[in-house]
């Protein structure tokens, strides 16, 4: 968190966009709600987009932007609903209120930044039905980063980046064009668990974002090694 208020204190305009997978699970599991996934996502029921939002929109939200005030720095907790910000619709009927992104609307984002906070921003959106849908935080991001035209969107997980072998960390490959991503994922290299945060991250350069970064966020300090060194530490995705 520190790392994101001293890039703010140079000049960089933050955007925190977070999901909350780990949290919404064990809040179900204490509410002996029983949760569902449909290929690697979430099966989300009345009853669990509740709780959903309960968790996103509250306790993870709220706790990120308590953590950033407590260090000196502002920060406003927003989801998709505030001000409409993302507007969505259903998915499929299979998943229930998952929803896929119809357009993003940054006038708040802009505003908030504008009076010198960061916008921390859980993954729910607003459907054309006025129901509230979950949505995938890397899919998310990506669309606030194309939307805004952004610079630079660094996809914070708990691996390197993109390794040409799974199994030899120091095969990482620091720099993929799309074209190139294209191929890998034929040859097998990008795969599994691996291919929707490429996705995300190819989806925000064609919205407009210059450059994506895949790091592991677990290495201290690693957004300030990545955006601020010559050498970086994870993957970067260009056009």
């Amino acid at each position: 968190m520190k790392d994101l208020l001293l890039l703010q204190l140079v000049g960089v305009k933050v955007v925190l966009v977070h999901g909350g997978g780990p949290a919404i699970n064990n809040t179900l599991e204490a509410m002996q709600i029983e949760s569902h996934f449909a290929n690697g996502l979430r099966v989300t029921d009345e009853a669990t987009m509740d709780v959903v939002q309960m968790v996103l929109a509250g306790k993870v939200n709220k706790g990120l932007v308590a953590d950033l005030t407590d260090l000196g720095g502002k920060a406003i907790g927003l989801c998709g609903v505030d001000g409409n910000m993302i507007q969505v619709h259903k998915q499929n009927e299979e998943l229930g209120y998952v929803g896929s992104i119809d357009t993003i609307d940054t006038s708040i984002i802009h505003d908030v930044i504008s009076r010198g906070y960061i916008p921390v921003i859980s993954s729910i959106g607003m459907g054309v039905d006025g129901k509230t849908y979950n949505i995938n935080a890397d899919t998310v991001a990506a669309k606030i980063a194309g939307a805004l035209k952004a610079e630079t969107m660094v996809a914070m997980t708990n691996i390197d980046g993109v390794l040409k072998d799974v199994h030899d960390p120091e095969s990482l490959i620091s720099k993929i064009t799309m074209a190139e991503a294209a191929q890998l994922k034929v040859d097998g290299i990008i795969a599994g668990g691996m291919i929707p945060k490429v996705d995300c991250c190819l989806e925000a350069i064609e919205a407009g974002a210059q450059k994506v970064f895949i790091i592991n966020g677990e290495i201290p300090h690693a957004i300030l090694i990545e955006l601020l060194t010559d050498e970086g530490l994870g993957t970067m995705f260009v056009a």
